[in-house]
């Protein structure tokens, strides 16, 4: 995969976790590091391009029209993007089990999907603006997992009811879930931001 790694800054606290980044639709590798720079400065940072293109905008995996995923390509493009962390983790000396994940939009949803379906693959979650990734499966046992979500009150993407579901799905898995909701739509604010940034001082 695309993909850019920033090692963690010199003299990192030891414990700071690698953040790895899916960017939304449209997006690049860069689009997020500003928001690592402002949630953990210190930690290293895998950002990731998504391999499928939507009208020549990157995305990480398909969908059949907005709002309606392409199951069967998430489903791969989840085992990808989980097969590749494997792969970097080794390749740039990372702790596998200490991975947070930081996704807007799309990459949010991408991310999601990895708690979903691949048990283990993830420390920890920051998921601004995610929908549900899949509907009526069983999740993996997610005990001990913090996952933070930014939401938007009058998000025309993603309402305030999907929110509440992805919630409640996370938690019934044993995740340990908090809601930041702003009173704006699917855009990315800073005080979003800043709350992300404050729960993971808190969590991690």
């Amino acid at each position: 995969m695309k993909h850019l790694f920033k090692p963690g800054a010199p003299g990192a606290r030891s414990h700071a976790p690698a953040l790895v980044l899916f960017h939304g639709t449209g997006g690049t590798e860069h689009d997020l590091l500003p928001l690592a720079e402002r949630i953990s400065p210190e930690s290293a940072v895998l950002s990731l391009r998504g391999n499928v293109l939507e009208n020549g905008m990157p995305r990480f995996f398909r969908r059949l029209a907005e709002g309606v995923f392409d199951e069967e390509d998430l489903i791969f493009r989840t085992k990808e993007v989980h097969d590749f962390l494997d792969e970097a983790s080794v390749q740039y000396g990372l702790d596998r089990g200490s991975l947070v994940a930081v996704g807007y939009s799309n990459g949010a949803n991408l991310a999601g999907s990895l708690l979903f379906h691949q048990p283990g693959a993830l420390k920890a979650a920051i998921l601004h603006h995610p929908m549900v990734p899949r509907r009526g499966i069983a999740l993996p046992d997610l005990s001990g997992t913090p996952v933070f979500i930014g939401a938007g009150l009058n998000d025309p993407i993603c309402p305030a009811a999907e929110t509440e579901e992805l919630s409640g799905l996370l938690e019934r898995a044993g995740a340990s879930v908090a809601v930041h909701w702003e009173r704006f739509g699917h855009q990315l604010t800073g005080t979003e931001v800043q709350a992300a940034a404050d729960w993971f001082r808190k969590h991690l």
